[in-house]
């Protein structure tokens, strides 16, 4: 859909205050023994905080006041729809196990989509101070060292490649075997970057991420981001990736694929 420029300021600024929002209402729950956990399966661990509760209902109060006709899907507290073809996609906690670890590798996912996928996304490490923006053209990192352009590597053989994954399992035992295919290839593989691997991408300090068993609010705000900076996001068989499931992230559409085409091999 087409989006104006007056409607586009609106929207990033509209993302920024809910990035505010849920900074705010994360940051006293972070390493602390105030931190409430719950387990939301009754076999395996996937933990939910009063943090992430918190952080979602704060950034859902924003769009109440400001966007109250757009659509939302968010981790903790599922999908309304909306009238004027934009959803905001939210992940109150991405990493919730980093967090409540107390690792800063977590972080806030806001994306703003319609459907053809995210016009804009934000991945924010608010215990470091670091906010990856991107969309409607433009891409940066502000952070303690100040504010600057976010843009991908020129890297194009996987030989040379940082790759990047949460989980060494990574999916299913066949999507697990595709994974070390690449990694058998690749210069580095470093495990557990939850959200940050997509947000190091984008800040050009790492050249891949490959995940599976995603979720549309893990990938649409790190697909506005790695876009904007130059990247490319698909699935593991080159479709778009943001309804979730698997997710390519590559500096380059030469590198990804390289990767892609040995994902693929059976």
């Amino acid at each position: 859909m087409l989006i104006d420029q007056k409607t586009s300021a609106q929207l990033i600024s509209v993302a920024h205050e809910m990035a505010d929002a849920a900074r705010a209402a994360i940051l006293p729950f972070f390493r602390t023994s105030a931190l409430d956990t719950e387990n939301k399966l009754s076999e395996g661990f996937d933990p939910v905080t009063v943090a992430d509760r918190a952080a979602e209902k704060a950034m859902r109060d924003v769009l109440a006041k400001h966007r109250p006709e757009d659509g939302i899907f968010g981790e903790e507290f599922g999908s309304s729809h909306g009238s004027t073809g934009l959803t905001w996609v939210l992940d109150p906690i991405d990493g919730t196990r980093g967090f409540i670890s107390g690792t800063p590798t977590w972080g806030v996912l806001i994306a703003v989509s319609d459907e053809t996928g995210p016009r804009l996304g934000i991945v924010d490490q608010p215990y470091i101070g670091e906010r990856f923006f991107g969309g409607f053209g433009h891409a940066e990192l502000t952070g303690p060292s100040g504010v600057m352009p976010l843009k991908t590597k020129e890297t194009t053989e996987l030989s040379e490649a940082i790759l990047f994954t949460t989980f060494p399992e990574v999916g299913t035992p066949t999507e697990r075997a595709a994974f070390e295919r690449v990694a058998e290839v690749a210069k580095l593989t470093r495990y557990g970057m939850d959200c940050y691997a997509y947000a190091l991408l984008a800040a050009g300090q790492a050249d891949l991420v490959i995940e599976a068993g995603l979720n549309a609010y893990d990938i649409q705000g790190p697909i506005g981001v790695i876009e904007a900076a130059g990247g490319i996001v698909t699935d593991w068989d080159g479709n778009p990736a943001h309804d979730g499931g698997t997710a390519l992230a590559a500096a380059t559409p030469e590198l990804h694929a390289k990767a892609l085409a040995i994902l693929r091999k059976s």
